[in-house]
Order: C-alpha cells, then structure tokens, then sequence
C-alpha cells in the first residue's frame, strides 16, 4: 500500500535532495579547483609586501618552500609563478594560448601609450601586424644579414674609443659605451644615423632614461594590483612614469621629424622608411600604423633593445674579469681561430664553441629580464594538477630557474664548461634557459638579441685584455632590480689592447 505524500513534505524532499547535490557538486567543485600554494599574506595588501626590493629572490625563496608552481595574492589580482622548466613549459608551451595577452598596468598605460606598442598590445591583429613588420625589416633573419654592416661599422667606433683610453691610462665604463654602441646600431638601422656622435651629456642622458624606464616598470606598482586606489599613486610610481614619457615622447617626436626632413638626401630607405611607406597597408590586409603605433614602436626599440642585450655584456665581462683563467680560455680559442691579424667576424662565432658557451652562461646566471613580462590568462585552467582562475596573472621566475641547483651542478659558480657540446640553446624551446622568454609572446628581439651579445662580447673579448681597475681585488656583482637586471655598480674596467694598432 503506498502512503501519499503531502504537496508540502514532497517540496521538502525535492529541495533537500537538491541542496544535498548542491553541497556535494560544490565539495567536488573545490577539490578539483585546488589552487597552486602560496603564502596567506596581509589583509588588503595580500603578498605585495612579501616581495620586498629583490622580488626575483623574493620568489625563489618562496619556491623553496611551496613548490614549483606558487600563487600570490597581491591586493584583488591573483598571480601564478612559474619557478621550474616543467611548470614554465606548461604554462608557455601546453597553454600558450591562454595566456597569449598582457594584463594592463601602469607601465602599458603612461609609458608604452596605452598599450599602443608591440610589447604590450593585447594579442591579435595589431599585435601580429607589428610583429610582422619587425620581422620583415629589422629582427628576422634576412633584415639581420642586411643591417650586419650597421653593427660592424658601430663596433669600430667603440674599439677606437676603448683604445683611447687605454692609451691614455684611463679605465673604461663598459655600460655607458655598450649603450652608445646599441643606441646607434638602432638608430642606424632606423633612422639611417648615429644618434649620438660620441659620449657626452646627450648620450648619458638618454642611457639614464632608458635605465629609469626599464626599473620603473618592473616595480610591483600597488594600483596595478588595487585598482580602486590607483588615483592615490601611493607610491608616486605613476607621477616619474608620465614625466618619463613626456620626455621619450618629445625625443621621438624630434627624431621622426628630423628624418622626414632629411627624406631626399637618404641614399637607401631604412627601416622608418619602410614603416611610413606601408603605414596604410602594412600587414597586406588594410591594416594600418598610426603615428602613435610607430612612436611606441620605436620606444620598444630603442629602449628594450639597447638596455638588455647591454646588460647581460656587462655582467658576463664582469665574470671573466673576475675568472682570468676563463678570459685567458677565449683568448686561446680566438687567436686560433680568428688570430690577431683581423677583427672578429660575426661569421666566426659558430666556430668559437666557447665564446657561445660564456654566452649561455651570462644568460644562465645573468638574464637581462629576471622575470617575464605578465601574461594573464584569458579562461581558467589546469596546470600540474592546480586550478588557475581566469584573469590570473603569470610570471616566470626566469633568474630563479637559471639558479636552481636541481638543474644546475653549482649554480652560483659562473662555469661556461657546462655549456660546452651542450645542445642547450636560449632561443626558447629549452626551458631551463630562457632569457627571452618562450611561446607566441617570446621576445621579437631574441635573434638580435644573441648575435649582439655574441659579437660585441667577443669583439671586446678579442679586441682587449681586460683586468680590474688599479687599486681594486674585486668587483661588485650585487643587482639592482628592473624590468631589466641592472649591476649595482657600474663595471668599470682596465683594458689593453691585444691587436695591432691600426686594426682598431
């Protein structure tokens, strides 16, 4: 005999199998929506305080404790960072799609006007129009064998100065003249000029603004990550980034006018010409650059090109002066293979193994960016078994994985031998060495970037015998954080020469 049930007891049952299925499908919701550990952090600030002046060590340390893949939450935002080759493979290899775009902050907004540039565009059409056109003209593989005589004809220029003051008993300041060389390379190649004759006020002006640029915007900026504070510029970071743009501003608007106005008397278009000519159609499919895209454009260059490339120099030099043995080593090799009769080639770097082996390792030990730029994920995701919400930000610990003794025997000895007959290569299918970066969004300077530092580090290696300044034993290798990892102090070097004197 079956027992009616009242309409109200029926809604009971109904809505307590419901709420019964409700807490079950939340419980397993929140097993498998496990996120990736971290430390609890201050209330409203989150982890931000954590990160302190060194958030590359900050990090590292962090790793330590909780595992390759951490999480932080910093005020409202919620940051993954990838600390191992694994966890940076997953997440810019298996999931690179998802984390194609750039979160906005502070920087992309009053310094790379508005997103308007190559390096801060969100992923899409305009992002892959000015990637294109970098490639054709300037950063491929052709465009690199065209403007080789650019970058030679700039090496000699640094060589004569270098050997001035050898001759005259001076010490050298390594990054004020790699900044000079890079500088004018890119104004070469841009603007058909040297946009600095020599070293002066303009030039050490223009390297202090490019080292203001590229510390400012690596600094945690607190309104990044509490946007409804932002207006309150807490830590005046947005207040020096508008005056610095003015100032770029200003000076690219001058180089762009002063190009246009010496259009007729140019011999061969360089790589504004190019630009400007195919502005209204410059992907082939009606794209088009406006004089803002093409002024952002230039600031990529002309800062991100000059200060990384320059900064891994500096440290690795700074290395071999500290390890003469090592020096003494690339001496060998080259007087064997290049000799003293000429000056280095590019086309003699890859037979100089241990050159590229002391190139590794700078890179290794010392990358020009010690943390990715943000990426930030467009949907959720798994990654190593943890729940990554969308709208997460990502960054790779890329110093962190250049220094984990796991990976690495010694990692703090500065060792080119581990390089030597490694297929290890830092072009970004490698993870446990990518300075520049990996997937969709690595560096579109990662071909320049190497041929750089391979050929105006051994062009100095080549060139000169170099040693501590008199008086000092030892040389101080402490960083200063940024966007790019800049030496606390300056290197400052004694340099004699090794070649005949009219080879320079």
């Amino acid at each position: 005999m079956e027992v009616a049930l009242s309409p109200v007891r029926e809604v009971l049952l109904w809505g307590l199998s419901w709420l019964c299925l409700y807490i079950a499908s939340r419980y397993v919701l929140s097993k498998s929506k496990k996120l990736p550990p971290g430390p609890s952090g201050w209330p409203v600030l989150g982890c931000l305080p954590l990160l302190g002046s060194m958030p590359h060590v900050a990090l590292t340390n962090l790793s330590k404790k909780y595992g390759p893949i951490l999480y932080l939450k910093l005020g409202t935002s919620n940051m993954v960072v990838a600390n191992t080759p694994a966890a940076a493979k997953a997440f810019l290899k298996t999931l690179d799609i998802n984390f194609s775009n750039r979160p906005g902050n502070a920087g992309a907004t009053y310094l790379a006007y508005n997103s308007q540039d190559m390096v801060w565009a969100p992923y899409g059409g305009r992002w892959k129009m000015l990637r294109k056109v970098c490639n054709l003209h300037m950063l491929g593989g052709k465009a690199l064998d065209d403007w080789q005589p650019a970058r030679e004809a700039e090496m000699g220029h640094m060589l004569r100065s270098i050997l001035a003051r050898s001759r005259s008993g001076q010490t050298v300041n390594i990054p004020e003249l790699l900044n000079l060389l890079a500088a004018n390379v890119f104004g070469q190649i841009i603007l058909s000029k040297r946009v600095f004759e020599s070293e002066g006020e303009d030039a050490n002006e223009f390297k202090e603004m490019v080292v203001e640029l590229m510390t400012t915007a690596g600094y945690f900026n607190i309104g990044d990550h509490i946007p409804s504070i932002a207006w309150m510029d807490l830590q005046g970071i947005q207040r020096g980034m508008k005056k610095l743009h003015k100032r770029f501003d200003e000076m690219l608007t001058r180089m762009i006018a002063e190009h246009q106005a010496a259009a007729k008397k140019r011999a061969a278009p360089d790589f504004l010409d190019i630009v400007m000519s195919q502005r209204d159609n410059c992907d082939g499919q009606g794209g088009r650059l406006s004089d803002v895209h093409i002024k952002s454009l230039l600031l990529n260059l002309f800062t991100a090109g000059t200060d990384t490339s320059s900064s891994v120099i500096e440290w690795t030099l700074a290395e071999l002066i500290q390890n003469p043995k090592l020096l003494k080593q690339a001496h060998l090799e080259m007087d064997k293979v290049v000799g003293r009769d000429r000056r280095l080639k590019e086309s003699d770097i890859p037979k100089l193994p241990y050159l590229i082996a002391i190139c590794k390792e700078g890179f290794r030990k010392h990358p020009s960016t010690p943390l990715s730029l943000p990426r930030v994920s467009s949907e959720p995701c798994q990654v190593g078994g943890y729940y990554v919400p969308k709208g997460t930000r990502l960054m790779v610990n890329i110093w962190g994985i250049g220094r984990d003794p796991e990976i690495w025997d010694k990692p703090l000895e500065f060792n080119p031998n581990r390089f030597v007959g490694s297929k290890i290569d830092p072009r970004g299918n490698d993870f446990q060495l990518i300075p520049f970066g990996a997937g969709r969004r690595i560096c579109a300077g990662t071909r320049m970037g190497i041929t750089m530092v391979e050929y105006n580090l051994g062009s100095l290696i080549h060139a000169f015998n170099w040693e501590m300044p008199p008086g000092k034993e030892s040389l101080n290798m402490d960083e200063s954080f940024g966007l790019a990892l800049q030496k606390k102090e300056p290197l400052v070097a004694k340099a004699t020469p090794r070649l005949a004197l009219h080879l320079y």
